[in-house]
Order: C-alpha cells, then sequence, then structure tokens
C-alpha cells in the first residue's frame, strides 16, 4: 500500500478488552485485534519477545510505531532499554489524545505523553532506564547502522500492506538483529512463515492472544 496515510480516516474505537484502538474504513483495517488491543500487545510483543531477552540493556527495533502501545507496555517492565521506533504515518494528536492506555495499565498518563512529546529523529530519554528514538521514515528507507536484541514487527497486515511483508526487507531486519536476536510478530500465515525461513529465521510457531490460533516467533542463530 504506497498511498499516503495521512489522508485516511480514522476512528476510535473499544476492543473487548476494555482498551482503544484505531479503524481504518478505507483500508478495512484495525491498528491491533479487536479481542483486545493491551491483551493482544501483551502476550505477542511483551510475552513472547521481551520476557525471552535475559540482557540487559536491550535494542529493540519496533516497525509500525503507530500508538505507541508497545513502546509504552514496554516502558513500564522497567528493564534498561533502547527503543528505537519506526513509523511512516504517525496518528494525529487529536486521536492519541482518545486513547485509554496509560489508564488501563496503571494510570501511567505522564509516562504516555512524554513517548508521544518526545521529538521525532531524535534519541531522547524518557525515564532513567528508558531511551526512545522515535524515526518517521519508511521502514524501506531507513540504513540500519544499529544491532538489536529483539524486533516487534507491527505493520499492518499483509492484505493492506504486503511491501512490508516481503523477503528482501526480512532480510534487511535478520540482518539488523545480534545472535541469537528475536523477531515477534502477531502475523502467523504460511506465506510469511516461509519467507521468513528462507533468509536464515528459525521460526516458531506459537499460541496466539486471545481469538487468534498462532503467532510467529523468530530468532537468528
Amino acid at each position: 500500500m504506497e498511498k499516503d496515510q495521512n489522508r485516511l480516516s480514522r476512528a476510535v474505537i473499544t476492543t473487548k478488552d476494555g482498551s482503544k484502538s484505531i479503524f481504518v474504513p478505507e483500508l478495512d483495517e484495525h491498528y491491533h485485534s479487536v479481542h483486545g488491543a493491551i491483551q493482544e500487545a501483551l502476550h505477542v510483543f511483551i510475552g513472547m519477545g521481551l520476557d525471552q531477552c535475559s540482557n540487559e540493556p536491550i535494542r529493540i527495533l519496533e516497525v509500525g510505531f503507530g500508538t505507541g502501545l508497545n513502546c509504552l507496555l514496554t516502558c513500564l517492565t522497567g528493564r534498561e532499554i533502547f527503543y528505537h521506533g519506526v513509523e511512516a504515518y504517525p496518528v494525529q494528536r487529536e486521536i492519541l489524545n482518545k486513547l485509554n492506555y496509560s489508564e488501563l495499565s496503571g494510570d501511567n498518563k505522564s509516562l504516555f505523553k512524554s513517548i508521544h512529546k518526545a521529538s521525532w529523529q531524535s534519541d531522547e530519554r524518557i525515564t532513567p532506564n528508558f531511551r526512545l528514538l522515535k524515526d518517521q521514515v519508511l521502514i524501506q528507507e531507513i540504513e540500519l547502522t544499529e544491532q538489536y536484541n529483539l524486533i516487534y514487527f507491527d505493520a499492518f497486515g499483509p492484505r493492506v500492506q504486503k511491501e512490508l511483508w516481503d523477503p528482501k526487507l526480512y532480510r534487511k531486519l535478520y540482518s539488523a538483529l545480534t545472535i541469537n536476536g528475536i523477531f515477534v510478530t502477531y502475523c502467523a500465515k504460511g506465506q510469511v512463515r516461509r519467507d521468513l525461513q528462507s533468509v536464515g529465521f528459525k521460526i516458531e510457531r506459537l499460541p496466539g492472544p486471545p481469538g487468534k490460533r498462532e503467532m510467529l516467533r523468530g530468532r537468528k542463530v
């Protein structure tokens, strides 16, 4: 999908766990699972990703920064982390103000605001243990000069953003991971799994979050 997402309308919805998400009618696509935005993020990215990393500091790359939910939940773990979020089409401020993640995750409204007030293209310290770099750029166009321990792959699905679910990009991300580094995504499509394996990932099919049977985790070995 090459169209400018900033021109598309967005509606805030409530998912089944009470947390908000965003629906894009023109794409018929949600930013998170309708079965629970926070539940999905905790299961896929924290439980199956971050919790599997024992080293610190941890360097994380997120493809699809979106609402900042994964970033917030990662920061709340209190672990020493450098977080690099890539997002070509940032969510508008008026939409962000309608999201309720900070209230549902322990009244962390000031932290959520700090994450979104952080300047783009600037490495900023959000807490004593958490550094954040947000890049407003297409992931295909960025040069990844750092090595990461963990990649959150949270782009829109292949039906909507097929250009991101591509072996060429997977190869780029594989190269950016440290040995034993982890790649996690909510998507479990067979073609995605095979393409990830084709560039070198050792892939596991894992139980998915509520409403989804499976998800994928890859390791660089």
